[in-house]
């Protein structure tokens, strides 16, 4: 693993690091910056985003800084600092739009606000098995080598029959799920594979 990040990279980490440091001095921001459901009182638009850099604890925020710095840099020196901002907002802003769907329309009973940066990085994570598919990876409770297209596309299967069915609640499986999407989407659109294209082509 690389010690000498990439700008993007280190910066997200301290931004996630400083505001999970201000929120446990004052714990009563969530109110205002954590993602609440459509139609409760507290939804603000800014929400979409500040939510993203809000945790739920040590434990939740420790899993996704080590992503973070595990596979940012990496797709960040593969993207460039611009790009890598832009993919890294769309998979956020795409997960947090996908949360709020789901819980208006299949939990209605949703009260509780999501926050995390989960969406964002389950995004770099799609990211990397899109781009390194057979490069080996490992999960730290199965320690067998895999190829990351394998560990990605098993990922998303489990979040999905999770989701679905209900395994882990608590949990933002479809988050997740829209972190995953946004990122695909935007691969694909900078491969040329849409009928509206980007200027030129940016990734193979």
């Amino acid at each position: 693993m690389p010690f000498d990040l990439p700008p993007v990279t280190r910066n997200l980490l301290i931004a996630n690091i400083a505001v999970y440091l201000l929120q446990r001095l004052w714990p009563e921001t969530m109110v205002y910056f954590a993602l609440w459901p459509l139609g409760n009182e507290l939804f603000q638009p800014w929400q979409i985003v500040t939510g993203a850099f809000m945790h739920g604890g040590i434990e939740h925020i420790l899993f996704n800084m080590l992503a973070l710095y595990m596979f940012g840099g990496q797709i960040e020196r593969l993207f460039g600092g611009r790009n890598f901002t832009i993919y890294y907002f769309v998979c956020l802003v795409v997960a947090s739009l996908l949360q709020l769907v789901v819980m208006k329309y299949f939990l209605h009973d949703a009260e509780t606000p999501t926050v995390g940066a989960s969406g964002a990085i389950f995004g770099l994570l799609l990211a990397f098995g899109m781009m390194y598919p057979y490069e080996k990876v490992m999960l730290i409770f199965l320690p067998i080598p895999m190829p990351a297209w394998l560990f990605v596309t098993g990922y998303a299967t489990v979040e999905l029959l999770s989701g679905v069915l209900g395994w882990m609640p608590g949990i933002a499986h479809f988050a997740h799920l829209g972190g995953m999407l946004g990122g695909y989407v935007l691969i694909e659109y900078w491969r040329g594979k849409f009928p509206i294209k980007p200027k030129r082509r940016l990734l193979r």
